[in-house]
């Protein structure tokens, strides 16, 4: 019989410290990997845990991505102009799948963790440069 899996992984969350000790170059952000590499051709599984007032400029990612809202809530509107009047609540639960090339933006109103999840490699293009947060840091 074909084996399902061939080295299975487990994670176990014991203290949110350490699950998101990579920091990301946009303060205030922090990044856990939880499976694979996000720069790299497959699969990846990440998490973002960000503070209440947090807020990512419009931007648009090479291929698709999955976001699921593990706690808190993810405010996210379509375009390349930041407008939080033309946006959406998602609620822990709730799930988007974002197509590659959709310009995008989102904002926290409360702490939030989110899991993202999509093939690699990913990335991020910010609509106006001058909003990429790895030029400042």
């Amino acid at each position: 019989m074909p084996a399902i899996c061939r080295s299975p992984s487990l994670v176990t969350i014991l203290d949110a410290t350490e699950v998101f000790s990579l920091r990301s170059k946009a303060k205030g952000a922090q990044i856990a990997v939880l499976v694979g590499d996000p720069s790299k051709d497959g699969l990846y599984v990440l998490r973002l845990k960000v503070p209440a007032g947090y807020k990512v400029p419009p931007h648009i990612h090479p291929n698709d991505e999955n976001i699921t809202i593990i706690s808190g809530t993810f405010n996210i509107g379509m375009g390349g102009a930041f407008d939080e009047k033309n946006g959406q609540a998602l609620k822990v639960g709730g799930f988007l799948h974002m197509p590659k090339g959709m310009q995008h933006f989102a904002w926290f109103t409360e702490d939030s963790v989110i899991q993202l999840h999509g093939m690699g490699p990913q990335g991020i293009t910010y609509v106006n440069p001058a909003d990429d947060p790895r030029k400042s840091n």
